[in-house]
């Protein structure tokens, strides 16, 4: 029978919705299973990845990193001034010992853990099974638990050993760890009021079973100077914030629903107050406070304080973000008088701010000069500054690219070494590579020249230093390099795709399109599945996320494999970083400033003319998906474009720019807080609503609270307006916890019926190793 007849046979039986993908081989039980194989927990059976991390002994030149693939785990160790790489020990020995002392049978190429460290000279090691520790003898392989207990108190020892400092009922205290004498630093800290202690979070008050935010257990903000006589810290008010609940409605340990309360500022509300202080401790206690206005907290994570020690260990240096980021300024204080001065000052240009993802710092020598990265030229470029009087020395790198970060700096030679991208003009602007410059200003030494993206890890010593390089479409290498020319010692491990390739599978196309303003290049990739045939038609799947913190095209390899599984159920998935994203210019960031949901023109754009590009884009079938500003970006963009978008899955998102944490929405859509928060909120959009949406969120999702997604329900409700919701119990940010799979089948499933117009197959379950 002819196509066109079997067409017309099941229009008449009322079929037709479901004939699409049945004929091409999309949205089957045999798809499904391929999408299944790519996920992360089973990629190490089928792919051996370049990608070795090293854990460097102290300052030396030997290290270990973890082998993991289809060969199972193995722990490698390399001696780079002997050129030498073998197993860091005996794996059947140490599987056999493990397995004797504890009762149960370990395979000696999937030992329980990732990590470890030695200790005895490196003839013995520990390390964690679970939550309990284990230590192990290479001289003789006998293994037994680790005598030593985990502190409740969560103690920070001092540099040499002597003191361990630790929160007691909201107080600061150390202990003598020769004598076990316990001295109090402070004895009126208070609930929401308390020394040492970070804003708790949602997670872990979950993990320790507490309800209020001020009884969680954390480890303590202590800083200790180098030579242990002195520590600084801060006490943290947090009563005035704003805070939210969450409500746990499945405890494993309860029927009845879970109350957590914790701190969660909402734009334009009062946020934490912080007061650093200075403690000498020895045989008197001395206290200094730091004169100095209360430092504003905007964020736990990347908004959090953190101080640091000068060399003398007489001064103490520190960070500190305006609120909006406004500014930022780099302090230092006097730890004898508690004296601060602002040793540089950054600036934002007119209504604008500076961005606190790429601002570094690092100081040189003796602490008498410090390297600053600033986009005062409108890229992200490097300067060194003179400690005493902080006055510009000069500017070491210029141009149109970005230092993308500070790796090492050679005090001996007078040199740093850092990662820029955008520098090679004919490659990819994303792509890092490491480069090295004199103090003294010169040209500049690239040191990996290969066309890829390079993740570097310096040794203590700055001698050699292991390079990762791969691109998305270049499975790449890990190699051991010597930093002074940036020479090859050794390939360290070599990216086997073969098994992948047996399936089928190529690597994604890498595309260069053009913005709306038909002037910027904006750069992507699409992934085909591996029973792709360029003479079919395939629906579009877009992965969104439009932060403006980060870019987010997977530059390595091995990035782009969940898309992969998106693209095996019959898909072809695209990713863009357009503007408004990080990584280019300010300007080109600073697109989405005020102007987070005007960012989306720029996507459809290119998907079109990807599109033209690649007849095998079906253009009228496009669905859209991402989580946490993904999820706004793709309810959205869907809602801004329901002519184009026909389906979208949203998970975990942020809805609604004043519903969501202060710091992140203060510093991306603006502070004060404007009439742009509620004009670009998803919940003003929702009469445009035509396709299939999706709404996934977690119960105990602390980053960003479930109260944005159900204010966007009641939105939807109230225009009459269909749509799907998942409200999942016990899952965090993004697809976590016991449903995780769960929560990943249906959005496949979702894309599968709506957008190919298939039935999933029933009962299909997602299965992974790991």
């Amino acid at each position: 029978m002819k196509f066109a007849n079997i067409c017309a046979w099941i229009a008449a039986a009322g079929l037709l919705s479901f004939v699409p993908g049945q004929l091409l081989g999309q949205g089957t039980l045999a798809n499904y299973r391929s999408a299944e194989s790519f996920l992360k927990g089973n990629l190490p059976a089928r792919i051996e990845l370049a990608d070795s991390t090293p854990h460097w002994f102290g300052d030396s030149n030997q290290f270990w990193y973890l082998k993991n693939g289809p060969a199972g785990k193995h722990f490698i160790a390399v001696d780079a001034e002997r050129n030498t790489q073998q197993p860091a020990f005996d794996h059947a020995r140490l599987a056999t010992a493990l397995s004797l002392a504890a009762g149960k049978t370990y395979a000696s190429d999937k030992l329980p853990f990732d990590s470890f460290e030695f200790f005895d000279g490196s003839h013995a090691l520990r390390f964690r099974i679970d939550s309990a520790r284990w230590e192990c003898r290479l001289d003789g392989y006998t293994c037994k638990l680790d005598p030593r207990k985990d502190d409740p108190d969560h103690e920070s020892i001092s540099p040499d050993g002597q003191w361990a400092a630790f929160v007691r009922e909201h107080n600061l205290f150390v202990r003598n760890t020769k004598t076990g004498k316990i001295i109090p630093l402070t004895t009126d800290g208070a609930p929401e009021n308390d020394y040492a202690t970070p804003w708790p979070w949602l997670q872990l008050m979950v993990e320790q079973g507490v309800t209020n935010g001020a009884d969680a257990k954390q480890a303590p903000a202590v800083f200790w100077s180098p030579d242990s006589t002195r520590l600084v810290t801060y006490r943290m008010d947090t009563r005035h914030s704003g805070h939210l609940e969450s409500l746990q409605f499945v405890p494993a340990d309860d029927l009845r629903p879970r109350t957590y309360r914790y701190v969660y500022p909402l734009p334009g509300e009062p946020l934490p107050e912080a007061f650093p202080v200075i403690f000498k401790v020895g045989a008197t206690i001395q206290r200094v406070d730091v004169k100095t206005p209360p430092l504003i907290v905007q964020s736990w994570g990347w908004g959090e304080l953190g101080f640091s020690w000068f060399d003398d260990g007489q001064h103490v240096r520190y960070k500190y973000l305006g609120r909006g980021s406004k500014f930022i300024e780099l302090r230092e204080v006097n730890a004898a008088t508690g004296q601060q001065r602002v040793l540089h000052r950054e600036s934002a240009v007119a209504d604008s701010y500076v961005d606190p993802f790429t601002t570094r710092f690092h100081f040189t020598g003796h602490d008498q000069q410090f390297l600053w990265t600033s986009e005062r030229s409108g890229w992200n470029q490097l300067y060194l500054h003179d400690t005493a009087s902080g006055r510009l020395i000069r500017r070491l790198t210029d141009g149109d690219w970005v230092v993308r970060d500070i790796v090492h700096v050679d005090k001996k030679r007078g040199q740093v070494y850092f990662l820029a991208s955008g520098e090679q003009a004919d490659s990819d602007p994303y792509y890092t590579r490491l480069y090295r410059i004199s103090l003294d200003g010169g040209d500049m030494q690239l040191l990996t020249p290969e066309s890829a993206n390079h993740r570097v890890f310096m040794s203590g010593d700055g001698a050699y230093f292991v390079d990762n390089y791969s691109r998305a479409d270049l499975p790449g290498k890990s190699v051991l390099r010597r930093s002074s020319d940036g020479q090859v010692v050794r390939v360290l491990e070599q990216a086997d795709t073969s098994r992948l390739s047996q399936q089928g599978w190529t690597p994604p196309l890498l595309f260069k399109g053009k913005a709306t303003d038909q002037a910027t290049d904006l750069y992507g990739l699409i992934v085909r599945p591996t029973h792709f045939d360029p003479a079919k038609k395939y629906p579009v799947l877009e992965y969104i996320y439009s932060g403006p913190h980060g870019f987010f095209v997977p530059k390595t390899f091995g990035g782009t494999m969940d898309l992969q599984a998106m693209a095996e159920l019959g898909f072809v998935v695209v990713m863009v970083d357009a503007r408004g994203t990080a990584g280019r210019s300010r300007a080109f960031r600073e697109f989405s400033y005020h102007n987070l949901g005007n960012v989306f023109d720029d996507h459809v754009s290119v998907i079109r003319q990807m599109a033209d590009r690649y007849p095998w884009m079906d253009i009228d079938r496009v669905g859209i998906y991402g989580y946490s500003h993904g999820g706004y970006g793709s309810t959205h963009a869907f809602l801004q474009f329901p002519d184009f978008y026909k389906v979208c899955v949203s998970t975990a998102a942020d809805h609604d720019a004043r519903m969501d944490k202060a710091g992140w929405n203060e510093l991306f859509q603006g502070y004060p807080v404007g009439d742009d928060y509620a004009e670009q909120s998803n919940m003003a959009l929702v009469d445009q609503l035509k396709g299939h949406l999706l709404l996934i969120h977690g119960d105990l999702d602390g980053n960003v609270h479930p109260i944005g997604t159900m204010r966007l329900v009641d939105s939807l409700m109230s225009a009459n307006k269909p749509f799907d919701m998942l409200l999942v119990p016990n899952m965090l940010h993004g697809d976590s916890g016991p449903h995780a799979r769960y929560v990943t089948l249906r959005r496949w499933n979702y894309f599968v019926r709506h957008l190919l117009g298939v039935e999933p197959p029933q009962g299909f379950r997602i299965h992974e190793a790991n």
